[in-house]
């Protein structure tokens, strides 16, 4: 079995590593030495679990060890639950020295890590992704959080993992709806500056919905590198790091107005990256070629571009104004000059974009 790639999260004096390779989590060593102390809960879900969980609790069979199971869906993905890993801890005694494991996809990853942040004011956390868009995308950077009804991801916590374990092996496992979604915030880190990514994308888009290894391999690495170098650079989200949001601020909209039991995180980021591409033509800040190439490259990846039929544009619009990107009531969206050019546009007029997300409706309803 080859050596793992390994790539850096650089935070001045602070640093951890991404580990990404094949059967990791069946390499006890790869990861055990990363819990400290003497506690050490594994939190995962009831897709992932029967798969991975034997082999990660063994790993830390010479540690304290607990697991925690949740239902699998963003809709779980709360206070309430944040408050069952709490208990878990105070159950296991957990020290400050504590280790917590997130073994699953973004939701586990976001929730687990909020829950480490404020236990005891903050203890270790390991990401084990086993979603392609936790391993792309939420596994790296710090970003934890639970949702609340009104909108997704409002309480939450910079906390950066001391690891990043990315098996690549898991992904044998991904229904392709989940595979799909991942490959959206792949092409996020195209669309938001990398054109000549982006390019590589369009040639291998079939290869990547075929799980060919190279493709995802490769896929996985450069989008990890492109977001560890954003996050080294903005590690709190006071600049550039907001590019990252590409595509998010209207797809929270329609995960949260969904009740979060509809589209699936990367859906609503395809929509929602469309739809801000769109807009940004409409605005005179692109061309319209851009915005149908992006469209095009998520199709062929079996995603929507569409709002969802029945969509409320006015609700919409509600929605997003409590995005965590906007300031002083302001909406503050990214928008983009076309593939690989994204840029942070504050005080955006809300008319305009009411406007835009109407024209979006009509052509849905005319389909």
């Amino acid at each position: 079995m080859s050596a793992p790639q390994t790539l850096s999260v650089e935070l001045g004096a602070r640093r951890y590593p991404i580990l990404i390779g094949a059967g990791l989590l069946r390499q006890a060593a790869t990861y055990a030495e990363l819990a400290p102390g003497r506690h050490v809960l594994i939190v995962s879900d009831e897709h992932v679990a029967p798969h991975y969980l034997a082999a990660v609790r063994a790993a830390f069979a010479h540690k304290t060890c607990a697991e925690l199971v949740f239902a699998p869906g963003e809709q779980h993905k709360t206070l309430a639950s944040a408050a069952r890993i709490f208990a878990a801890l105070a159950d296991l005694k957990a020290s400050r020295d504590a280790t917590l494991i997130a073994l699953g996809g973004g939701v586990i990853g976001d929730m687990t890590g909020f829950a480490a942040a404020c236990w005891m004011r903050g203890v270790a956390f390991v990401q084990l992704p086993t979603t392609l868009l936790a391993m792309v995308d939420s596994s790296v950077g710090g970003k934890t959080a639970v949702d609340l009804p009104q909108g997704k991801n409002l309480v939450g916590a910079f906390h950066q993992p001391r690891a990043v374990v990315i098996d690549t092996d898991t992904l044998a496992t991904l229904p392709p709806r989940e595979l799909r979604a991942g490959l959206a915030e792949v092409v996020k880190y195209g669309a938001l500056g990398d054109a000549e990514f982006f390019a590589w994308l369009e040639r291998h888009a079939d290869a990547l919905l075929a799980r060919d290894p190279d493709a995802l391999a490769y896929a996985i690495a450069h989008s990890c590198r492109q977001k560890a170098g954003i996050v080294a650079r903005d590690e709190t989200e006071q600049g550039e790091r907001a590019l990252l949001n590409f595509g998010h601020t209207f797809g929270h909209a329609l995960e949260t107005l969904g009740g979060y039991d509809g589209l699936l995180h990367g859906e609503g980021v395809a929509i929602g990256m469309c739809l801000a591409a769109r807009l940004s033509t409409r605005l005179g800040r692109a061309a319209g070629a851009d915005a149908g190439r992006l469209a095009a490259l998520l199709a062929r990846l079996g995603l929507p571009t569409a709002l969802p039929v029945g969509s409320d544009s006015a609700a919409v619009l509600a929605t997003m104004r409590l995005d965590k990107k906007n300031l002083s009531g302001r909406l503050r969206l990214i928008l983009w000059r076309g593939v690989g050019h994204a840029e942070i546009v504050a005080d955006v007029d809300e008319t305009a974009v009411l406007a835009s997300l109407e024209a979006e409706q009509a052509s849905v309803a005319a389909a």
